[in-house]
């Protein structure tokens, strides 16, 4: 028995088959298909189509995350696969990936979303068809974002204390009171403090001044939007926002109407009181730190998208820059890069790896220099002009020095200038005066010439000073002077 089998198909020849066993169906509808296949000359495909690769791979759309999403399921295939048994792994592209939460339909879960864990996931199915393994694995693309939203408030304090240790057991009294309100209202509340002498009475009492930042989503604050769809959830997170916005704002002017005074104990020392004396809100549609207006959402322009590695967002940036030259950022959703050590720096910004930070060779060392060079130019090319502008008066001085030195006429000059006054009384006497222009031009044809002769006279006589003919050569000169005159 022979056979030839290609690309799934069986190309088969008459032969005599032998018995193949028990008499079951599957075995006589192979014998009858084969023998049909024989008498015919053709090709029969078989009952089943095996998979030509049985591993493949796709890249699946970008996923957008909300921040402190209560909860995220992400299925492995973007396509709801009919199969027997299938198993699945899921990856995180991540140095340090953290434990991921996989339920048994192969759905990736995410609580309380974070900035860090946006990333690069991947998600391999692997299931047998037809007894042949066949593997199929997804990447996905995950982003953290959130919509603009958020509130600032301005407390103003008295106190007769200004230390350090009173102001930090303050706030972290305040902050404990208002840990009620947070769960309540779903946010989270941040508070920083400055102290400064009062205007009124600077010596005896201080001023408090307390910055509250409060974030929106806090947790369970997505309760009323669990929809899968993100055009449906985009939208209900805007309205729950601006719902939960003005909420906290009634919260927080009940609270501090309550608590108008704060008596902060500390051992063996008297109380010490703050009382509270101004209270400002302030509506903000700014990002959070680590987060940006990237656009990349395309459903949603306004909403902060977390910086990916290589960038930075500081608080009340809104924009995701490239991390400076020396320093670099590994996650997403960082407000400041990590600067390189041991004086290593990184060759351009926006660096994503440690890796990227090396020592200062040579290359960038002559790098510094190139960069240097129009700097030097602009300082070097200023003082060359300056010099040349020195350099050309004082050669004239010193060529009309000379020239009176050695010339018989103590003022040669003199024969140009009265050629230009002569010149502009024969102009006013009109076409009749052209005799006396070509004459006076003659005459300064000559003044030239002698003003060139002399300088090659001046050149002659310094070559030859050490010989001791100098003065003959010079009395010669002034002969043909006087030739030239006559």
């Amino acid at each position: 028995m022979f056979h030839t089998v290609q690309q799934g198909r069986m190309f088969c020849a008459p032969r005599v088959w032998p018995d193949l066993g028990g008499p079951t169906v599957l075995r006589t509808m192979q014998i009858l298909t084969l023998v049909l296949c024989s008498c015919s000359g053709k090709a029969a495909a078989l009952p089943w189509n095996l998979p030509s690769n049985s591993s493949r791979e796709y890249q699946a759309d970008r996923v957008f995350i909300h921040t402190e999403s209560s909860q995220y399921s992400l299925p492995c295939s973007p396509i709801d696969m009919k199969v027997a048994d299938p198993t699945y792994q899921w990856v995180q592209d991540k140095a340090a990936p953290k434990l991921l939460s996989v339920t048994k339909e192969g759905h990736l879960l995410f609580q309380h979303f974070q900035a860090g864990d946006s990333g690069k996931y991947s998600c391999t199915i692997s299931y047998k068809k037809h007894g042949v393994p066949v593997s199929q694995t997804f990447h996905y693309s995950v982003f953290g974002y959130h919509v603009p939203g958020g509130l600032d408030i301005v407390l103003l304090f008295h106190s007769t204390l200004c230390e350090d240790k009173w102001t930090k057991k303050f706030l972290w009294d305040l902050q404990e009171k208002l840990r009620q309100l947070e769960i309540e209202q779903h946010c989270k509340v941040q508070l920083a403090a400055t102290c400064f002498p009062s205007l009124n009475n600077p010596s005896d009492e201080f001023i408090i001044q307390v910055r509250l930042e409060v974030s929106l989503f806090g947790p369970q604050w997505d309760e009323p939007c669990n929809s899968q769809n993100m055009e449906k959830a985009i939208d209900c997170y805007h309205k729950t926002v601006q719902h939960n916005l003005g909420q906290v704002q009634l919260a927080l002017n009940r609270f501090f109407k309550e608590h108008k005074s704060f008596h902060i104990t500390r051992n063996d020392t008297p109380s010490i009181n703050f009382t509270n004396e101004f209270v400002g809100f302030l509506k903000t549609e700014q990002c959070s730190e680590g987060y940006g207006q990237t656009r990349e959402l395309q459903r949603c322009l306004n909403c902060c998208i977390a910086c990916p590695p290589g960038t930075f967002s500081p608080p009340r940036a809104s924009q995701c820059s490239p991390c400076p030259v020396g320093t670099y950022s590994l996650i997403y959703g960082v407000a400041f890069c990590t600067p390189c050590k041991d004086s290593m720096i990184t060759m351009v910004p926006g660096a994503s790896s440690i890796m990227d930070c090396g020592k200062k060779d040579r290359n960038q060392q002559v790098d510094s220099i190139v960069h240097r060079i129009p700097l030097l130019i602009l300082i070097i090319v200023p003082a060359i002009l300056a010099l040349n502008f020195l350099f050309i008066p004082s050669s004239c001085y010193w060529f009309c020095r000379e020239y009176r030195v050695l010339s018989r006429d103590p003022a040669p000059g003199n024969m140009v200038i009265s050629f230009f006054r002569i010149s502009r009384q024969h102009l006013q006497n009109g076409p009749a005066a052209g005799p006396a222009i070509l004459l006076q031009l003659t005459k300064l044809s000559f003044v030239m010439k002698q003003v060139m002769r002399h300088s090659f006279g001046i050149s002659k006589l310094k070559a030859g000073a050490k010989a001791s003919d100098g003065t003959a050569g010079f009395q010669s000169l002034q002969s043909r002077d006087s030739e030239d005159l006559e």
